[in-house]
This record gives structure tokens, C-alpha cells and sequence, in this order.
């Protein structure tokens, strides 16, 4: 008997909207005013800080505080020099792969509104074989259509503005979902699905639990920086995505060996705290639920580090999602993966006490 999927239609309807909408870093609102309009029914209030990270809230007057975590941005680019010709060079913001930008179409974000351009590239009728130039950062370009820098500020670009990729979601041979911003936009769909389930099935918490989309992440784990002084909780399950190492080129020794298809990923590391850990693997034990595993080293690189690390400590473990292609127009993910994540941390949550104490020495 085939089981239920828990994602619904409507889900899978929110999720293509809030995929598609550009979330850059430092500029999320419109993407956080989208996840916040599907996460409020399934919550009691919501805050929102001084840069944009949202933070629904279920048994807002509970001392104890559990955190399950995603961020919202999104990797992009600057305008950074328009040259007299009209062409525009870029920065990047956060970690932008210039190896995929040529022949790109984009959209740069201006005050007056969105204009398209693409990423040129010389013609290979133009380029001799062995001299090759490889796109950098110093030889990526865009073009606007405009014929001098003139009436390219005219159009409203000018230095600072942001550029995102036009590349849209698709559901790929009905398993596999593929679109820009995967990394991390699919945490912010699973933790507002895990809000939607405590709220159908009628569970109700012994804990303050903080649904919580933090914004610049992709810049340096800011927005769980900031977030964390202000909640202040006690648990924080962060969920974040991960690499498949099962696509060519990729040296398994180096990456470990994760695949999409064959469950969530939890992590081993300093910033995870074992007995956590240990009721996140007894948790998926319990439900059936597979798990790979895999080890960090000096930090996990995500926001799981920024609430570890703070106020003195906090109770901290990391649930990955599996994806191909990351930092490209193209992450890959198997709504299998999606669905276990889901349900982990759902699980997971419920399985938390009231007041517990992850410690090792108690």
C-alpha cells in the first residue's frame, strides 16, 4: 500500500511560489513576507528582528525554548563597476559560482523595478582552442541591452544594485525538485511543514517552539547570530542542506558519502551536541525513518555553529537535506529526502521534554 505523502498540494503550491521569489542576502523580505503568510495559521505571533529574520512562535509564554532553524537567503551578485560601453561587472554576494554564469539570464534589482539581462560570453567561433579565457570574476559580465553606462543608469542599475538568477523551479520525473535557492529555501518550507503538522495533529507542546527563517546566512551565519541573543532557547535543531557525493567528480575521501534518495543527514562535529544527537537517531529509530551520517570538522558551516556558540551554550544538532548541484541554477533534491526531514524533525520536536537538560554532566 503506497503511504500518504505529507506534503500537499497546497505546499507544493507554496513552495514553487517562494522558490521562484528572489530572497538575496540582505534583501529576503519579500521571500520572508511569503513564508510568513503560510506559517501564520499554524502559530500564536511572530517576531521579526532589526534585519529581517522572522521568527513564528507557538506557547509564546514558555520559559523553556526550542529553536528549529532554516535561512532564507539566497546567493546573488552586485553591480559593482558599469563600464563606458554599458557592460556591468559584479561581486559577488555570498558564494556565487562564476564557473556557471555564462550565457545566464538574470534580473537586477533596481528601485524602479526588475530589469533582465544575461551573462555574455564570446562566441567559440571567437575564441582560439588552448588560449581560452575561463570565466572569473574579472571576466564575467553582464549585458542590459544598453549601448553606453549612461543608459544603463537610466534604467535605474547602478552600483550596489543586486542580480539573481531568472532560472525557475521544476518538478523533475516526479520525484526530484530543481530550481535556484534550494540551499536553504527548502529548510524554510520543511520547519514551516513541521508548524503545519503540530497544528493539524492537534500536539500540543510543553515548550515555547521558535519557527525561525534567518536571514544572511550565506554571508556568515548573521542573522542566527543576531537571532539567538534574542530568543535566548535552550535546543535549537537546525535544518540545512548538504552534498550529494554521488555525482562524477566528486572524491569521496575529501566529501564523505551522502546520496539524495536515501534519507535525512545528521552530522557529528563539535557544534552538535551528542545527546541531542542521540534523541534525533533514537527519534528516527522509533519512526523508521533512514539516516546517513556524516562528520564535521572544526564547524558544521551553517547556522548550527551561530546558536551552538552563544549565550553560554546552547543545546544544538543539525538535520541535513541531500542536493546535487549546490550554488548552481539547478540544486537537485528527492521529495523523498523532503518528506523524512519533515518528519525527523516533527518527531524529534515531539520527543523533546519539558525542561530538558542535554548536558553531559547533569
Amino acid at each position: 500500500m503506497k503511504k500518504k505523502s505529507i506534503i500537499t498540494k497546497k505546499s507544493l503550491n507554496f513552495l514553487e511560489k517562494y522558490i521562484n521569489n528572489p530572497s538575496p542576502t540582505g534583501f529576503e523580505s519579500e521571500g520572508q513576507k511569503l513564508w510568513l503568510k503560510y506559517l501564520k495559521p499554524y502559530i500564536d505571533t511572530h517576531i521579526v528582528d532589526t534585519y529581517g529574520t522572522v521568527v513564528g512562535i507557538i506557547n509564546p509564554k514558555a520559559k523553556y525554548k526550542v529553536v528549529i532553524e532554516a535561512h532564507a537567503d539566497e546567493i546573488s551578485f552586485f553591480v559593482h563597476y558599469i563600464t563606458k560601453d554599458g557592460f556591468i561587472y559584479l561581486r559577488r554576494n555570498g558564494g556565487s559560482d562564476h564557473q556557471i554564469a555564462p550565457s545566464k539570464r538574470v534580473n537586477i534589482h533596481t528601485e524602479k523595478g526588475m530589469v533582465k539581462a544575461v551573462f555574455g560570453w564570446p562566441a567559440i567561433h571567437t575564441r582560439r582552442p588552448g588560449k581560452e579565457k575561463q570565466p572569473t570574476l574579472e571576466t564575467i559580465f553582464l549585458d542590459c541591452g544598453a549601448k553606453n553606462s549612461k543608459e544603463v543608469k537610466k534604467m535605474g542599475i547602478d552600483v550596489g544594485c543586486v542580480v539573481t538568477y531568472e532560472d525557475e523551479f521544476i518538478i523533475m520525473n516526479k520525484k526530484h525538485l530543481v530550481g535556484r535557492a534550494l540551499d536553504n529555501r527548502m529548510g524554510g518550507f520543511m520547519i514551516a511543514e513541521v508548524a503545519r503538522l503540530l497544528k493539524e495533529n492537534k500536539n500540543k507542546l510543553p515548550f515555547g517552539l521558535y519557527i525561525t527563517n534567518s536571514v544572511q546566512e550565506e554571508v556568515g551565519l548573521y542573522g542566527a547570530k543576531m537571532i539567538v541573543e534574542t530568543i535566548r532557547p535552550n535546543v535549537a535543531i537546525v535544518t540545512d542542506v548538504t552534498h550529494d557525493t554521488n555525482t562524477p567528480m566528486i572524491n569521496k575521501i575529501q566529501q564523505g558519502d551522502c546520496s539524495m534518495g536515501k534519507g535525512p543527514v545528521v552530522s557529528y562535529g563539535p557544534a552538535v551536541q551528542n545527546n541531542l544527537l542521540k534523541l534525533i537517531i533514537n527519534t528516527a529509530k522509533e519512526n523508521k525513518i533512514d539516516i546517513q551520517k556524516a562528520a564535521a570538522s572544526r564547524s558544521t558551516g551553517t547556522d548550527t555553529d551561530a546558536f551552538a556558540f552563544s549565550i553560554g551554550g546552547v543545546s544544538s544538532a543539525l538535520i541535513s537535506l541531500p542536493l546535487r548541484y549546490m550554488h548552481t541554477t539547478v540544486e537537485t533534491v528527492h521529495i523523498d529526502d523532503v518528506e523524512n526531514v519533515i518528519k525527523l524533525i516533527y518527531n524529534s520536536v515531539l520527543n523533546i521534554k519539558n525542561n530538558q537538560d542535554f548536558r553531559y554532566l547533569k
